[in-house]
């Protein structure tokens, strides 16, 4: 090991932990489980959930590359991240984190982010780079200059994920603490943050959904499938509500319509977008409203919503739409409920 490398920090028996590896080309991101029950203890650390896109970067040499949870390039899209992150000393790494923009209360904000998504014209890109500024939130350490350190206690990466990097107003550190969770996640809440998660303090990183992190959500929300939409009403342009499901057994159920939460410019770019997948046929397995003034479409957009709550019938309770989401295949999107 060189002797700038973070590993350096190992204990013996920790080093023994670690395996040599080649880099891989992607890690999928461990997941946390959705709970409603809300803890304090000091064998579990507590940190801020951020409303972004979660990003897996890969950095070879001078190389660098960002990848959303489904293995999709996102440089063309930051590129002020990808070039603080070739700046940095460190090469040869792994690690994981979140793309954020705030609001004007210093709020992580998805829906701010949509301007930012999918862009390919490098004029555009310039001009909302400057107007709308992007950061990366790194919270976990996969791999580092030769070793795979997944079988690492979650503290112990922390401690090289710290030494690893030069943080700066781009690419910062995430912040955690210990104990009292539930004091925490009240603050969280008062703070308008989406939630917590909750992390597992001697936990390996594992490349799936697990329980040793948890969400601790503030409000509820998740990712549907689009399916219709309905026709304007009023002043309105584009269309009048979403039409939207989730997958059950593989087959599309009907979650209810949303109305609510879009901008002129969202609007158009929606309509867009669904006018050019239109079927004939409805998508979803189980619906039975009205038709008149409906019009479905081929189920491949997935967009974040925000709700007050299921109903007993499985339907959104006053959904507004947050805004696409493409880093997630639909036919995954399956209703979030509570394992613990």
């Amino acid at each position: 090991m060189k002797k700038n490398n973070a590993l350096l920090l190992l204990s013996p028996d920790l080093r023994k932990k670690i395996k040599k590896v080649s880099q891989p080309h992607f890690i999928k991101p461990m997941l946390a489980t959705l709970t409603k029950t809300y803890f304090a203890s000091d064998d579990w650390i507590f940190e801020h959930k951020f409303d972004g896109v979660r990003c897996v970067v890969i950095k070879k040499g001078t190389d660098v590359k960002l990848f959303s949870r489904n293995e999709n390039l996102l440089n063309v899209e930051y590129p002020e991240i990808v070039k603080a992150l070739e700046k940095q000393k460190a090469t040869n790494f792994v690690v994981d984190g979140e793309i954020i923009a705030v609001n004007k209360k210093g709020v992580s904000d998805f829906q701010m982010l949509q301007s930012r998504m999918n862009l390919k014209d490098h004029h555009r890109i310039t001009e909302h780079t400057k107007l709308l500024p992007v950061s990366i939130h790194i919270f976990d350490v996969m791999y580092v200059d030769g070793y795979d350190v997944t079988h690492l206690p979650l503290l112990d990466r922390k401690k090289i994920l710290k030494k690893l990097l030069s943080y700066n107003a781009t690419i910062q550190c995430t912040e955690f603490k210990s104990g009292n969770g539930i004091a925490m996640y009240k603050r969280a809440c008062k703070n308008k943050w989406e939630g917590l998660i909750a992390k597992k303090s001697d936990s390996i990183y594992e490349l799936r959904r697990s329980k040793n992190w948890l969400k601790f959500k503030c409000a509820q929300g998740q990712e549907l499938v689009i399916a219709g939409f309905s026709d304007s009403r009023g002043q309105r342009t584009d269309f009048g509500a979403l039409l939207v499901g989730y997958y059950k057994d593989g087959a599309l159920q009907y979650a209810g319509k949303v109305g609510t939460g879009f901008s002129q410019e969202t609007l158009t770019m929606l309509g867009k977008k669904m006018r050019a997948l239109e079927i004939k046929k409805c998508p979803f397995a189980d619906y039975d409203g009205p038709t008149t003034g409906i019009h479905w479409i081929k189920p491949k957009l997935v967009a974040e919503f925000q709700f007050a709550q299921w109903t007993n019938a499985g339907k959104l309770r006053v959904g507004r739409y947050k805004g696409l989401r493409e880093d997630k295949k639909a036919h995954e999107v399956i209703r979030e409920v509570a394992k613990i």
